[in-house]
Order: C-alpha cells, then structure tokens, then sequence
C-alpha cells in the first residue's frame, strides 16, 4: 500500500510535446515576419537621400544670394535630414541584429564595430539621442527664424517637445543603468 501512495515520476505526452515544439518553432521563426519592415526603411533611406540631394540642389542655388542665416538654415536642414538617416540605419541595423538574425561582419573591413555590438537598451538610448538631436535642430532653426517669422506659441511648444524628449532620454538612461547595475548585483 506505501507503494501506491508514492507519485510516479511524471512522463510527458509526446504528442502534446510534439504539438508545443512546432507552436515555439513557429514563435522563433516569426522574427522573420520583421525583415519586410527593414527593407522598407531602407526604401525609405533612398527616399530620405532624395530629398537631401532636392534640399542641397536647392541650397546651392540660394547660397550666392542668402544671408547669413539663410545658411546656417540650410546647412541644418541639411543635418536634419542627416541625422534622420542615422535614426533609419540604427533602427535596420540594431534592429536587425536584435529580432531576427546575426549580421556577420566577416569580409567586411570596413564593418562599423557598432552595428554588431548594439544591444536593445543602446538602440533605446541611439534612438532617443538621435531624437533629442533632431529636435534640438528644430527649436534652433526657430530660433534662427525669429527676425523673420515670430510665433510664440509654436516656438514654446517645439521647446517644450524638446524637453521632453531630454528629460525622457535621461530618465531612458538612469533606468538602464540602475537596471544594469541591480542585474550585475545578483
């Protein structure tokens, strides 16, 4: 009768194990359903260099007339659209890299040693600096604008979405580092 109390050791149903098998296969494999929305950022990096050679096509013509500030308006529209293709790069490579599959730098000297190193959390902190970045432009490029088209409201709120977007960045960046920190205790 002690015999029958005891539990017997537990036996998986192997089709049950068969059926989850395929089930997490098909989660796996699901990463590659991303690969699609890279490829459109990169369609739209080769949209996004269109519209720098229109921007700099455009700024050269006007430099011989322009002021000053003209310039230095152009010249950040310029970095704008620049850094905007940064932020893409970041995302396809980072993204890439993290979700669906390792990117071999084998044969590629000139390989950025970032594009394979960046993890989730610095794809989070790349993304929000290149944010703050292009946002920084745009209240600067207000700013230069002011002798010639003052709107108050608009400049208080491109402001305010600008300190947002700092004090989200250093709150992105305390968190992963007190984040890190507790992992690295334990």
């Amino acid at each position: 009768m002690a015999e029958a109390e005891q539990p017997g050791t537990y036996r998986p149903n192997p089709t049950l194990k068969r059926v989850e098998r395929r089930f997490e296969n098909l989660l796996f494999n699901s990463r590659w359903l991303m690969a699609p929305f890279y490829f459109g950022l990169v369609i739209s990096l080769a949209a996004l260099l269109f519209k720098f050679c229109m921007e700099l096509w455009h700024f050269i013509l006007h430099v011989p007339d322009a002021k000053e500030s003209d310039i230095i308006l152009g010249v950040l529209a310029l970095i704008d659209i620049s850094l905007t293709g940064n932020l893409i790069l970041i995302v396809v490579f980072s993204g890439y890299e993290n979700f669906v599959s390792k990117i071999d730098p084998e044969g590629h000297p000139d390989w950025p040693d970032w594009m394979t190193k960046v993890d989730f959390g610095g794809l989070k902190q790349k993304l929000l600096a290149s944010i703050v970045a292009i946002s920084a432009i745009q209240v600067l490029k207000a700013f230069m604008n002011l002798d010639t088209a003052f709107d108050p409201s608009k400049l208080a709120w491109l402001v305010g979405v600008h300190l947002v977007f700092v004090v989200s960045s250093f709150m992105l960046a305390i968190s992963d580092r007190w984040g890190s920190g507790h992992h690295g205790s334990e």
